[in-house]
């Protein structure tokens, strides 16, 4: 990931956490760097920035990529923070300067104020849940967060990509491509939707049923509400009737993962050690890692990768190549963050129109509200106005940041006309600078003054204080209060005087 020009990079905390993990004092690492011990400790205590030669020394000492000095993950810890201590029980707004510096100089200070708050959020959702009834054992059902929290924690940690997975996905798509290439004769060649999808589908069933016994039937379509599911007992696998063949082809890669890597799967789980506190949410993380080997699989890196890069990451363009759907692809562009061949690192997010996101993953430094809902300014909401148009923005956070948005919407369901349909905004978005290698940033003026519609990641920790569309004061911000004392009004004071209604 190419950094801005210019800027100065710190390593302060991640550096002394390396030399310590490598059991090193200052004196004996500022030999291995050929430095002074002065000139180490003024580093570590973020009173000099890194220069390029003792940078790369580091990375050559420690054998580590130099993208592990990176400030995306102290500025997604200082995001955290900053929701966690807008929080009504702390009275009022820390300084984000001062946020800021707890998140570079003591990160393990930051995480532990983040977890306690998680705590006291969970313990406050269910004892209101109890509604105050005193139900005994209600202390002991108090869990520390939600399963599908802590499994988006998971993949946002690992940056949303698991290179493990990817390779062995790569690895299992070639092995399947030539097989299918060996029985393919007389049915032609072709890069369309259908083809290639219809064909990988072909090709896994043959394999789930000569290495697992697995037979694919297609589910009842009275009873065909799940897409998959798989009997152990009969050894069958029920998909969907109302399946596309890329849809088809994503829920078999899905249940090969299961079936033929679950010791990788369970291992990449097992990895994740506390961060995954209950078999709910180990569960989740299984199914999680499952479906993206099958994306990875549908999608093989390196010509996923390549096809993106000369498409221009035109997303109507790669899903007609691979056969896959809309939002299939926006979720795979997500995970492009291969070292030496790197995509440009997207967030991704679907959002229903109440504003619940049910998908979120970044490999950028864009972080994502935990409490009081997005913003409304954000163009994924727009995208219900206009649906199956893309739509594109510019956005700017409150720190002057800025992305490049793009929005569409998408429905699932809806087979046959009494059927109920469930309709999606999926947006992907990516930081300015890298707007000009998508195809979507032509004609678009970009850099032009005024281009950025100003958001932010909430009204419960976004600062603004002149944005029309609040729906909640800052945090810390004072409320207008009316001249009776009668009740408060839900904004801050703009200026000295207001004309609001008594």
């Amino acid at each position: 990931m190419a950094r801005p020009t210019g800027r100065k990079i710190y390593a302060h905390a991640k550096l002394r956490r390396l030399r310590r993990e490598h059991g090193m004092n200052q004196v004996e690492l500022a030999r291995e760097l050929g430095i002074s011990t002065s000139y180490l400790n003024q580093i570590e205590h973020s009173q000099r920035p890194l220069t390029a030669v003792v940078l790369l020394r580091i990375s050559e000492v420690f054998g580590i990529d130099p993208e592990f000095f990176s400030e995306a993950e102290e500025e997604r810890l200082g995001t955290d923070l900053r929701t966690a201590l807008a929080d009504e029980i702390c009275g009022g707004a820390v300084p984000a300067e001062e946020i800021a510096e707890v998140s570079r100089d003591h990160p393990e200070v930051a995480r532990a104020l983040i977890a306690l708050h998680r705590g006291y959020r969970a313990a406050a959702a269910r004892i209101a849940d109890l509604g105050g009834t005193g139900e005994p054992g209600a202390a002991e059902g108090i869990r520390p967060a939600e399963p599908h929290d802590e499994v988006r924690d998971f993949f946002y940690a690992h940056h949303n990509h698991i290179a493990t997975l990817d390779e062995v996905a790569e690895r299992t798509a070639a092995a399947l491509a030539t097989g299918a290439a060996g029985n393919s004769s007389g049915h032609g060649a072709g890069r369309g939707a259908g083809h290639t999808a219809g064909h990988t589908a072909a090709a896994l069933t043959a394999r789930l049923a000569e290495r697992h016994g697995v037979r694919v039937v297609e589910a009842d379509p009275r009873r065909a509400a799940d897409l998959r599911r798989h009997d152990p007992g009969t050894a069958t696998l029920h998909l969907s009737p109302w399946l596309t063949d890329g849809r088809r082809a994503f829920q078999l890669a899905t249940q090969l993962a299961l079936l033929e890597h679950r010791p990788l799967l369970d291992t990449l789980v097992a990895a994740a050690g506390p961060d995954l506190t209950s078999p709910q949410a180990a569960d989740l993380a299984r199914i999680g890692l499952a479906n993206y080997f099958a994306g990875a699989l549908l999608m093989p890196y390196t010509t996923f990768h390549a096809a993106a890069e000369e498409l221009r990451y035109d997303i109507d363009l790669l899903q007609t190549r691979f056969g896959v759907g809309f939002e299939t692809v926006c979720h795979r562009l997500s995970t492009l963050q291969r070292p030496g061949h790197q995509g440009v690192p997207f967030s991704f997010l679907r959002a229903d129109r109440a504003g619940n996101i049910s998908k979120r993953q970044s490999a950028t430094d864009f972080h994502f509200s935990r409490l009081g809902g997005t913003c409304p300014l954000w163009t994924v909401y727009e995208a219900f106005s206009s649906p199956g148009r893309i739509l594109t923005q510019v956005a700017e956070m409150p720190d002057g940041k800025r992305y490049f948005w793009i929005a569409r919407t998408v429905s699932h369901g809806g087979w046959g006309h009494r059927a109920p349909r469930s309709e999606f905004a999926v947006a992907l978005g990516c930081e300015l600078r890298h707007a000009h290698r998508l195809v979507y940033a032509e004609g678009v003026a970009v850099n032009a003054p005024g281009a950025a519609t100003p958001i932010g990641l909430g009204c419960r920790i976004c600062e603004r204080r002149d944005c029309a569309q609040r729906a909640r004061p800052p945090a810390g911000g004072r409320l207008l209060v009316d001249p009776d004392r009668r009740g408060r009004v839900p904004y801050p004071v703009l200026g000295e005087t207001s004309d609001a209604g008594p």
